[in-house]
C-alpha cells in the first residue's frame, strides 16, 4: 500500500468512524454479518467495507511492506495515552542487545507490579512502537509498570529466538525489580497474539523458577502452530487476519514441521498447565484464533489454574489496539483492568 493510500484510508475510516450509529448502517448499506451465530460489530463492519472500497490489500509475500503496513496501521488504531512516563533502554539478551520500554503512571506509587509485555504481529512484524498506545493504555489503566519487549522477529531470527529474547527479559525484569521500582516478586507477563503466545511459552518455562510469574494475560493467543481448529475455517477470510496470514506467519517463524509440536511453539499442547500462573485469557468472536485461545482456557481451568476467560463476540482479531472504536477503546480498558486487579492480588 503506498503511503498516500495509506493516509487516504486512515482519513476515510476515521470519518467513517465518527458518524453515529445510524448514519453508520446507511453509509454500509449492508446486512449484518452472521457467522456461527454471532453477528460482528457494525462499526467493525464499516472498516472493513472502507477498506475493500478503498482498495487496501495486504502484502502477501513482502516483509519489509507488512511491517511498514503494521506501523501505519498503529497510527490509526490506538491514540497515545498522556500522563505516563515511557523510557527506552537495552538490555543484554542471548543474542546481543535488546531493546525494552518500559511505562510508568505518572503519580503512581514509588513500587509497583510489573507486566512484561510482548507485542503481537505474527512473529515477523511489530516492534515497541506499533503496541506503544496499548502499553500506555496498561500502564494507566492497571497501575503497573510495563515493560514491553522487542524481541527478534522471523524470518530473520526463526524460531526459538523469540521465546529465548522473552524468557530472557522475564528473568531480567525480576533480577532487576529495584531498578524498576517494582515489588519484589510481582511480575506477570502479557501479549497480544504472538506475543499471547510468547507470553504463555514463558509462563510455562519459568513455572518452577523461584520467582515465577504471579499472573498472566492472553489477548488471542496463538496455541496450536497446526491451526486446525473450527475457527481457522470459520473465519478463514474477511475478518483482517485470514488462515492465509497465519501459514504466512508460521513458515516464517515455524518453518520445520517438526517444530509445531514443541509446547514453546503451540503452549497447547503441552501435557502438564497445572501449577501456572492465575490467568485472563481473552478471544474475539470473529477470529480464526478464536478456538485455540478458548481451548488454552479450558485446559488451564481443568489443570486446577485460575482463569478469567472472556470472548468479545462481535469482535475481530486485532481489537485490543483498536482504540479508534469507542467499543474497542472500552474493552482494551476493561482487559487492561482485569490485569491489573490479578496483578495486585493473585
Amino acid at each position: 500500500m503506498t503511503r498516500e493510500r495509506a493516509s487516504l484510508t486512515t482519513r476515510a475510516a476515521r470519518r467513517a468512524l465518527a458518524l453515529p450509529d445510524a448514519l453508520v448502517d446507511r453509509v454500509i448499506g449492508a446486512s449484518p454479518i452472521t457467522v456461527d451465530g454471532r453477528v460482528l460489530n457494525r462499526r467493525v463492519q464499516a472498516m472493513m467495507a472502507v477498506g475493500e472500497k478503498l482498495g487496501v490489500t495486504t502484502s502477501a509475500d513482502d516483509v519489509d511492506q507488512r511491517r511498514r503496513d503494521m506501523r501505519r496501521a498503529a497510527t490509526l488504531g490506538m491514540p497515545a495515552r498522556q500522563g505516563v512516563h515511557v523510557a527506552d533502554r537495552v538490555i543484554s539478551g542471548p543474542a546481543g542487545d535488546l531493546p525494552i520500554r518500559t511505562y510508568r503512571r505518572m503519580g503512581g506509587p514509588a513500587q509497583a507490579p510489573a507486566i512484561v509485555y510482548f507485542h503481537g504481529g505474527g512473529w515477523v512484524v511489530g516492534d515497541l512502537d506499533t503496541h506503544d498506545g496499548s502499553c500506555r493504555l496498561l500502564a494507566d489503566v492497571s497501575g503497573c509498570v510495563v515493560v514491553a519487549v522487542d524481541y527478534r522477529l522471523a524470518p530473520e531470527h526463526r524460531f526459538p529466538a523469540a521465546v529465548e529474547d522473552a524468557v530472557a527479559a522475564y528473568r531480567w525484569v525480576q533480577e532487576h525489580h529495584r531498578d524498576l521500582g517494582v515489588m519484589t516478586g510481582r511480575v506477570g507477563v502479557m501479549g497480544d497474539s504472538a506475543g499471547g503466545n510468547l507470553a504463555a511459552v514463558v509462563a510455562q518455562l519459568t513455572r518452577d523458577d523461584d520467582l515465577a510469574p504471579v499472573a498472566q494475560c492472553l489477548v488471542y493467543p496463538a496455541t496450536d502452530a497446526h491451526l486446525s481448529s473450527d475457527s481457522h475455517q470459520l473465519f478463514a477470510n474477511g475478518f483482517f487476519l485470514t488462515r492465509d496470514d497465519m501459514i504466512w506467519f508460521r513458515n516464517h517463524y515455524l518453518p520445520e514441521i517438526a517444530t509445531w509440536d514443541s509446547p514453546q511453539a503451540s503452549p497447547l499442547l503441552a501435557q502438564d498447565l497445572s501449577g501456572l500462573a492465575p490467568a485472563v485469557v481473552v478471544t474475539a468472536g470473529f477470529d480464526p484464533l478464536r478456538d485455540e485461545g478458548a481451548a488454552y482456557a479450558e485446559r488451564l481451568e481443568a489443570a486446577g489454574v485460575p482463569c478469567e476467560y472472556r470472548c468479545y463476540d462481535d469482535m475481530v482479531h486485532g481489537f485490543f489496539g483498536m482504540g479508534i472504536l469507542p467499543e474497542g477503546m472500552a474493552m482494551a480498558s476493561e482487559i487492561c483492568a482485569a490485569m491489573g486487579r490479578l496483578m495486585f492480588t493473585a
